[in-house]
């Protein structure tokens, strides 16, 4: 009877698992169990040990830790990948293409310039081409504000994963301490143990964990290369703030109890909230230091080539600036040296000194420990750093910093083109203010003999004084000349003699004649102030030649020569590429991950996932044996009552 009655026990627990396996079959995270069955020991006789039937002794849940943990890290990656390829896509439409972008914009305004240089007097030129201005502004400026808007929703999809990441914790210490407290009974609450790891798994799409299991059987998660989360029943807490570096961005810390520590962003390596890192500091810094190279590059060049030519006011004068953009941002780190006052001890300056010269790059300078007295200017574009002097112009900009200089461990983050486009705008609404003529004008001598014609007559400088003549004479047919300076008095403020080279310019004052044909002995140039600049287009025509001059990002070279950088339309043509080929390969390593992630879950599926057919099978097993374990009761029971009658 009793080996019957155990045997009933037995059958009908692997019953009820199996039931369970059924019942969960389809619950997500769910590992499937089985009951443990062991012979019960054997009872000895003369005759030999005679057995005692079986018992339950666990009931044990399919599990491989490092299946599971593969599957955990997998979809952390395929997490960030995701993230990362959806917001770059939303980051590819602010540089759409074809009439809707910026580079179409800048060439209608280039051709409005060369429609102004046909007819400079006309006023309804003069209109169109200030309404194309208007235009470039605009497209600059809403393009960053789209940025702004990108950055905004960062900030906002970061709190809103750091509360979630929150709940989560909070739950696996909920959980942690539930197992804890039957954990010592010496069975695992298989179930809980389920949830746990499911909980782990939300998580790890989150942030990529490493966990440990303790001995009470609490589970210890950690983030961002060994930072506790989780430990035992007590959960840390995630917060989003501003970037000590950079208010703008968003940056992560961890809170146990009153305590505050930094996670730095390259040690979030997995999870979407790794994916919205990334992006935000690489993808968004770039794309706007791009936007700001172009719009500081166009902007500054068209105000100094305004500023080069004559308007149609009265007098006539330079042109004013047509464009006004954002200046250099210098932004100090959260950290640095203070006074009494809680005001900042050291500050810096940085000023634009050759537009053309600007990378698409934030800078981050801090004291150079080996050289007092200087500093050092790391480019975060490519990480180049430099050791540099107060004063000294890098990339385009020069650096200045007041007494008493940075504190040993202050640090500046410095933004030469990040915030350009922002509020870019056209500031100049008089058509008259167009500067479309040529501040001086080229005649050649009447009793020339030569064949030489002026082939163009470039100003070159802002610095140009109108108001100073030149006179050329041509000595030989070699190209030897003299010239002559004079103010409006007629005095010589300069004298000398020069040599002309075929294809070389003759430069004066800021500008630079260039000749067609060959001069003769005795020719003559006189290059005088314009005088009449309503017919003159010298200056429009420039503006209009500005469309094939490489200006955007030129590079000083180590020999103090200039690399020639890109065309308006090629810089922008190029940010268009750089983006595009961010999103193809973004959305490459998306599906990958992704296939990967598909195969851990597979694996992890055929290791501890409930198949019905296997179920259903051992259902009918444990049912068979159910059937034969009661008769084995009756039986005996049968008998029992046959020996009590005998007895009788």
């Amino acid at each position: 009877m009793a080996i019957g009655l155990r045997a009933m026990l037995a059958n009908s627990a692997a019953l009820q698992v199996t039931g369970h396996n059924i019942a969960n079959a389809g619950v997500q995270g769910y590992s499937r169990q089985s009951a443990i069955l062991a012979t019960n020991t054997g009872q000895f006789t003369g005759a030999g040990f005679f057995g005692k039937g079986s018992n339950v002794v666990d009931v044990r849940r399919a599990h491989d830790q490092f299946l599971t943990a593969q599957s955990h890290a997998a979809a952390s990656l395929s997490s960030m990948d995701s993230m990362r390829s959806v917001q770059l896509q939303q980051l590819e439409d602010v540089f759409p293409p074809g009439t809707a972008g910026i580079g179409y914009a800048m060439g209608e305004f280039l051709n409005a310039a060369a429609d102004l240089a046909s007819v400079p007097a006309d006023g309804s030129a003069r209109q169109v081409y200030l309404a194309r201005a208007a235009d470039v502004a605009a497209r600059f400026a809403s393009a960053a504000g789209r940025i702004e808007v990108l950055q905004d929703g960062v900030r906002s999809d970061l709190a809103s994963s750091a509360q979630a990441v929150n709940g989560l914790a909070q739950d696996i210490a909920t959980l942690n301490d539930r197992i804890a407290s039957v954990w010592s009974l010496g069975q695992r609450p298989n179930d809980l143990l389920d949830q746990r790891d499911a909980l782990v798994h939300q998580l790890s799409q989150y942030l990529q964990v490493s966990t440990i299991e303790a001995d009470d059987g609490t589970l210890g998660v950690f983030i961002a290369g060994g930072q506790r989360l989780v430990l035992g029943t007590e959960a840390s807490t995630l917060s989003v703030g501003p970037d000590p570096a950079d208010p703008s961005r968003a940056a992560l810390s961890l809170l146990n109890g009153s305590e505050e520590l930094p996670v730095g962003d390259e040690l979030i390596t997995g999870g979407s909230i790794a994916g919205l890192l990334r992006y935000q500091n690489h993808d968004l810094v770039d794309m706007r230091n791009q936007l700001g190279q172009m719009a500081t590059a166009f902007a500054v060049k068209m105000n100094d080539q305004q500023a080069m030519g004559l308007d149609l006011g009265d007098p006539p004068g330079a042109g004013s600036a047509l464009f006004g953009i954002s200046g250099p941002t210098v932004v100090p780190n959260r950290n640095n040296a203070r006074d009494g006052n809680g005001d900042l001890i050291a500050t810096v300056n940085v000023d634009i000194a050759d537009a053309t010269l600007l990378q698409a790059s934030d800078y981050e300078l801090t004291n150079d420990p080996d050289n007092p007295g200087q500093f050092l200017l790391k480019r975060l574009s490519d990480g180049l750093t430099r050791s540099i002097a107060d004063g000294d112009t890098v990339d385009g900009f020069t650096v200045s910093v007041p007494p008493p200089g940075l504190q040993s461990s202050d640090r500046f983050l410095l933004q030469p083109v990040g915030h350009a486009a922002t509020g870019m705008k056209r500031v100049l609404d008089d058509p008259d203010g167009i500067a479309a003529a040529a501040p001086v004008t080229a005649t050649m001598g009447d009793a020339n003999t030569g064949t030489a014609t002026v082939a163009s007559l470039k100003v070159v400088s802002t610095g140009i004084d109108p108001d100073l003549s030149v006179a050329i004479s041509f000595n030989d047919d070699t190209g030897q000349f003299d010239y002559t300076i004079t103010d409006p008095s007629g005095t010589v403020v300069d004298s000398g003699t020069g040599a002309w080279v075929p294809g070389e310019p003759i430069a004066f004052n800021g500008f630079e004649l260039r000749l067609n044909g060959v001069p003769k002995s005795g020719d003559t140039i006189s290059i005088a102030k314009t005088q009449f600049p309503a017919t003159n287009n010298g200056n429009a025509l420039q503006v209009a030649a500005l469309r094939d001059e490489r200006f955007v990002g030129r590079t000083l070279r180590d020999d103090g020569s200039i690399a020639e950088g890109a065309t308006l339309t090629d810089a922008y043509a190029n940010s268009m590429s750089d983006i595009g080929v961010r999103v193809q390969s973004a959305k490459t390593a998306a599906q990958i991950s992704e296939s990967a992630y598909g195969q851990a879950t597979d694996a992890v599926t055929s290791k501890v996932g409930v198949n019905l057919d296997e179920e259903a099978a051992m259902l009918l097993q444990f049912q068979q044996s159910y059937q034969a374990a009661a008769k084995v009761l009756q039986v005996a029971q049968q008998v029992f009552d046959t020996m009590l009658q005998l007895g009788q």
